[in-house]
């Protein structure tokens, strides 16, 4: 998949912007506040439906208007695809594909596979396990419907249970039958999600320690440790176990939506002892593990974008990403810098057509 052209109109810092894009490597330089992570979100967007830096579609709307578009012109193989997404104050957002409005918006996820490395991925790290799960889920979820399908309708009855404990909270009542017909659905549900999960870290966890040690040079042993509940139980008797809790509490302590990935280097906690150039090497390793995955799932090569990375990065670890990156086996690229020179260096060594946006 080729996005050959974007339009942007009234999102985020653009009034009107329209970009003609090279097939291989897309870089777009100039100083903090211009705009350059912006041309890259809304390429985010564009794949997810939402923004990767602010998911609040309002606060996407350049400052004095009312509305945002995105337009997308992508080539898959022969075929040329179009994909819209319009987004009014106060209304709710519209996803079309060939001019065909999307009824769910989780039937648009895996179209178009997309990975981003950011400075902001070292949330994986320092923030809270939701970050952790929501990489994991994204992964996934763009090329399994069946598994999106499960996570969305997990999280509703979830939410439909923790509804239900708040109200037995206020009124000092209980009604163990309706309780039970939630934990029946989230056992069932759950346990696929929780199998996935495990199937999934044991065909990804391979291929992030390979990328590590290209990054590294093989001077460190990495591991992820998949974290939850439901290693010790099934979930049915976990939330049976600690209803008296979840009462106390008004909402679900046990399940798929406390697991966690532990990161770790040489046995120790990457959180904890990991330098930043370890962390900054685990997680592009991290995201390079996942464009191979999501390659290895569907017949498209994924977009790529590098949103500020060189300027995080010292140069050894730049060149052994430009040299993992150089092959044949990355498709579109889309890069984001401050430095037009720095920028020229480092794609000279990528052996493919190129263009420069200056903003």
């Amino acid at each position: 998949m080729i996005l050959k052209s974007i339009t942007l109109t009234n999102y985020k810092s653009f009034s009107a912007k329209t970009v003609n894009l090279d097939p291989k490597i897309n870089c777009f330089i100039g100083p903090n506040g211009v705009g350059k992570s912006n041309v890259l979100d809304a390429i985010y967007h564009l794949s997810f439906g939402k923004s990767y830096f602010n998911p609040i579609s309002s606060q996407n709307i350049k400052h004095g208007e009312d509305f945002f578009a995105i337009k997308g012109l992508y080539r898959n193989e022969s075929k040329e695809e179009v994909v819209i997404i319009n987004f009014k104050k106060n209304d709710k957002k519209v996803i079309k594909r060939n001019n065909k409005k999307y009824e769910k918006f989780s039937d648009h996820i895996g179209f178009i596979p997309l990975v981003i490395i950011s400075p902001s991925d070292r949330n994986l790290i320092a923030e809270g396990s939701d970050i952790r799960r929501k990489f994991i889920d994204s992964v996934i979820s763009q090329s399994d419907k069946k598994y999106l399908e499960n996570l969305i309708n997990y999280n509703k009855i979830l939410t439909q249970r923790n509804s239900l404990l708040k109200l037995f909270f206020k009124n000092k009542k209980f009604d163990k039958q309706t309780i039970q017909v939630y934990d029946s659905q989230l056992e069932s549900i759950g346990e696929k999600i929780h199998i996935k999960r495990k199937i999934f870290l044991n065909d990804f966890v391979p291929v992030f320690k390979d990328k590590y040690n290209s990054i590294s040079n093989n001077n460190e042993e990495v591991n992820i440790k998949y974290k939850t509940d439901l290693e010790f139980d099934k979930l049915s008797v976990l939330l049976q176990n600690n209803l008296e809790k979840d009462m106390f509490l008004q909402y679900t302590s046990k399940g798929i939506h406390k697991d966690d990935l532990i990161f770790n280097i040489n046995d120790y906690s990457v959180k904890k002892f990991g330098s930043q150039g370890q962390q900054k090497s685990l997680l592009i390793a991290l995201k390079l593990a996942q464009f191979d995955f999501l390659k290895s799932q569907n017949k498209n090569n994924p977009i790529l974008l590098l949103d500020d990375i060189f300027d995080k990065l010292d140069k050894n670890r730049v060149k052994q990403i430009i040299n993992l990156v150089s092959d044949d086996d990355f498709g579109q690229i889309f890069i984001s810098d401050t430095d037009e020179e720095r920028t020229k260096e480092s794609i000279k060594e990528i052996n493919n057509t190129n263009k420069i946006f200056n903003l």
